[in-house]
Parts: C-alpha cells; sequence; structure tokens
C-alpha cells in the first residue's frame, strides 16, 4: 500500500471535534451508467428507485466530474480524476487512493463486479468492463496479489458475505454493462436494484448506521456545479439509511468529490484530493434532524 501523502492534515476536525455527518457501520456504494437526472427521477421505468427517491434522501443537484465513464470511477476514489480522460484500459496510477485511508484507518473494503472473470481480472467480455472498477488502476492495489484478489471481486462473493455477516465496512457494487443501464434498458436496471438493493436492506449489515447510495457515474450532458468550468452532467443519488432525512429533497449543489469528503468525514479520514477544497460541499443537510 502507498503512503499516504499529499493530503491535506488541515482538511478534516480533530477526533475529538464533532463530525458534520454520522460515524457510518457501512457505507455501500451502488453505481450506475450514463443517465442524466431528468431521464432517471420520475421515469415509469424505474418505480423502485423513484420509490426508494421519495422514501429517503434524493439530492436534486449532484453532478458528475467529466466524461466520459473512467475519470469519474478514478474521481470517486482517487479525488482527482488523475490525468485521464478517456476509458483507457491500462492507463495506470500511482497515488493515493480510498482502498489506502480505509485500510490505513483499520477498516476494510472490497468492490463487486458483475461479470468479472475472476478476481482482481483485468480482462473484459461483453458484460464486464474493467474500466468500470477504478480500484484495479491504482498499483498499489493491482500488483497486490493478496490485496487486489481479496478487494477486487465478482459480483456472486457478494451472496456469501451478506449471508456469512462479513460485508466489509466499504463496498463498491457495479452491476455488468446491461443491467448498469449502459447497454439496457432502464427497466432492467430498476429490476436489478429492486433484488441487490433489497438483499443488502434484508442482511444483518443493514444496520441503524448503515448508508447506501444510489447514483450514476456520469450524465448526458456537460453541466457542472462548484467552481469547475465543465462537468460530467447532473445525475440522480439517493441515499437509503435509518440516518437520512426521510422525504427529503436536498438542493445543495455537489460533486462525486462531495461523495468522497463525506465518507472520509464520517470516518475520520484525511481529506483527498480535490475532495479537500472549500468549494467542494460535504453532504451534510440529509443527517441533520
Amino acid at each position: 500500500m502507498l503512503p499516504v501523502t499529499g493530503l491535506n492534515p488541515n482538511a478534516n476536525p480533530s477526533p475529538t471535534a464533532p463530525r458534520a455527518v454520522p460515524n457510518f457501520s457501512h457505507v455501500i456504494v451502488f453505481i450506475l451508467e450514463n443517465k442524466e437526472y431528468t431521464s432517471v427521477v420520475g421515469n415509469t421505468q424505474m418505480p423502485y428507485f423513484n420509490t426508494l427517491a421519495r422514501q429517503y434522501t434524493l439530492l436534486t443537484h449532484y453532478f458528475a466530474i467529466s466524461h466520459p465513464s473512467l475519470p469519474n470511477y478514478i474521481a470517486l476514489v482517487g479525488g482527482d480524476t488523475l490525468g485521464i480522460t478517456s476509458d483507457c484500459s491500462k492507463c495506470w496510477v500511482n497515488s493515493p487512493n480510498l482502498a489506502d485511508l480505509i485500510e490505513s484507518a483499520g477498516l476494510t473494503w472490497r468492490t463487486y463486479q458483475e461479470s468479472m472473470p475472476s478476481p482482481c481480472d483485468t480482462s473484459d467480455n461483453s458484460l464486464y468492463a474493467h474500466r468500470h472498477d477504478p480500484f484495479i488502476y491504482f498499483d498499489d492495489i493491482r500488483t497486490n496479489a493478496a490485496r487486489c484478489q481479496n478487494g477486487i471481486v465478482p459480483l456472486t462473493a457478494l451472496d456469501s458475505d451478506l449471508a456469512n455477516n462479513s460485508l466489509p465496512d466499504f463496498s463498491f457494487i457495479v452491476p455488468n454493462l446491461c443491467n448498469s443501464s449502459h447497454n439496457c434498458a432502464l427497466s432492467v436496471t430498476d429490476a436489478w436494484l429492486n433484488t441487490w438493493v433489497t438483499k443488502v436492506m434484508a442482511s444483518q449489515a443493514y444496520d441503524q448506521h448503515t448508508l447506501i447510495v444510489v447514483t450514476w457515474d456520469e450524465g448526458q450532458s456537460n453541466q457542472t456545479c462548484c467552481g469547475f468550468s465543465s462537468g460530467g452532467g447532473r445525475v440522480a443519488i439517493v441515499l437509503i439509511s435509518p440516518l437520512v432525512r426521510q422525504g427529503f429533497r436536498d438542493n445543495t449543489s455537489y460533486t462525486h468529490y462531495s461523495l468522497l469528503k463525506t465518507i472520509a468525514e464520517s470516518w475520520g479520514l484525511q481529506a483527498l484530493g480535490q475532495a479537500a477544497d472549500a468549494q467542494v460541499s460535504l453532504i451534510a443537510a440529509p443527517f441533520e434532524k
């Protein structure tokens, strides 16, 4: 694992200061593909997603960082696009990442990739594209066989982890190219979400301090916010938890860096890359009761 350097040591409060967001027992992120907010919210092809949006907290002004997909995935776990501007296949990076921070805090992580041929696999097939697995792009994960094999696994491992109550503290769950809405209809994605979010919510991992996030990597426009000159579109994101305000719509402007910043705030981690910037808002309003 790389030493976590180049971070802002003053970006988060001291361990004794109260945090602006709860201390989550688990953070579980579901990330889908390539749909603008207006294509999803209120769409009758997505009844389950829209039920979640009405019941829990919907962030109405949340923006992706760039186009195409890969820079957004890298930004979500690296705090920056790290010079990546395409869906490049072997553009590996040598940089600190969220997995490093999580492990440094004594916590655990895993990404579950649907239709991935085997753990830590960099090959693609008709349903799996490794560009949707940001963790494998980081040298200190990919080149560490034990770390990679344990942390980057096919989605089939999620059933056993839920059944054994061994879900890691942080989970990053990615459907395949059909179920993510990349290649197939939104109705297919909605049915997939219903299956997997329901499984997670029915498990022991979903307790009073768990946060489930459902979002998209990018939209279909160049909309942006928060001082960025261009962006990856406005995307839908729902926060599901006993901790969030029920039936709440948060109109604050956020980006993918805001989600990274919020995870760091919850677990007392240092802010990573652009997540430390002042113009990046912490996702705090949904937790104000």
